[in-house]
């Protein structure tokens, strides 16, 4: 039974590319799959993706040189192709192939892949048209979206075509006062902030002038207690050297007595 198919995040990725890219779809691992199998699966890829409105890269049939080729290798789109990092000898030549129990797929044989075919379309035949459908189709295609966006059209409101220079110097003209309005804006936004941060400065000045008399007055009042005692204390000496000389004077008389009596007893 069949039951390969495109997932639907396939579908979507694929739909949002086409209109940016070229794309070629193609079947990776064809070599797991049998050759009647693959061509079921060929056409119902090439059947999913017109249901989904899907562009897929086509070559040219137009230059007699290459459209009997291209109109042949269209018919393989999408190409199923096999990969491999290693070599196998076969022959006389060492081949990039995938050994299997069963027997070797090589790579560049067109009988066991589109490998080949698809270097020569990409390569050797329609790199120039790919080339070049890239750059005047999807690059123009993105251009015209980006000018759409960015405001510029071929008609007015009243569909009277508009020439582009019209259109440049309109949006150039509301740029620029866009810019000034920002400019004044910002203008506006740093006197603010200057006087906020002047405001802000006063107040930590303000701070340090209270700190610096609150310190001032501590230190006044520190060193009048300091004089208070100081002076105290010099008093309490001048006190206690009074007293100390007076009970000076006090032993030195009591001594003058106390001989006194003695010599009136001894004779």
């Amino acid at each position: 039974m069949f039951f390969y198919r495109l997932k639907s995040l396939d579908l979507v990725c694929m739909k949002k590319l086409d209109s940016k890219v070229n794309i070629i779809p193609i079947i990776a691992k064809a070599d797991t799959i049998s050759k009647t199998e693959l061509q079921k699966f060929k056409s119902k890829i090439i059947s999913e993706l017109h249901s989904n409105g899907v562009e897929i890269y086509q070559f040219p049939t137009d230059d007699e040189s290459v459209a009997e080729t291209n109109t042949q290798m269209n018919s393989h789109v999408p190409f199923a192709v096999v990969g491999s990092t290693d070599f196998v000898r076969i022959g006389n030549k060492m081949m990039r192939s995938r050994q299997y129990p069963w027997g070797t797929v090589q790579v560049e044989n067109e009988s066991h892949c589109d490998f080949v075919k698809l270097r020569e379309m990409l390569i050797r035949t329609n790199m120039e048209d790919m080339r070049e459908k890239t750059h005047c189709r999807h690059y123009e295609l993105y251009r015209k979206k980006r000018l759409e966006q960015m405001g510029f059209c071929d008609v007015d409101s009243d569909n009277k075509p508009v020439s582009f220079q019209q259109t440049f110097e309109a949006k150039r003209n509301n740029h620029m006062q866009e810019l000034q309005h920002k400019e004044h804006e910002m203008r506006q936004m740093f006197l603010i902030r200057v006087k906020e941060k002047e405001a802000e400065l006063k107040e930590k000045e303000k701070e340090l002038h209270d700190k610096f008399d609150k310190l001032n007055r501590d230190h006044t009042d520190s060193k009048k207690k300091y004089e208070e005692g100081r002076k105290k204390f010099e008093d309490e000496i001048v006190e206690f050297n009074r007293r100390k000389t007076q009970f000076a004077q006090l032993g030195s008389s009591h001594h003058t007595l106390t001989l006194g009596k003695s010599k009136k007893n001894k004779q």
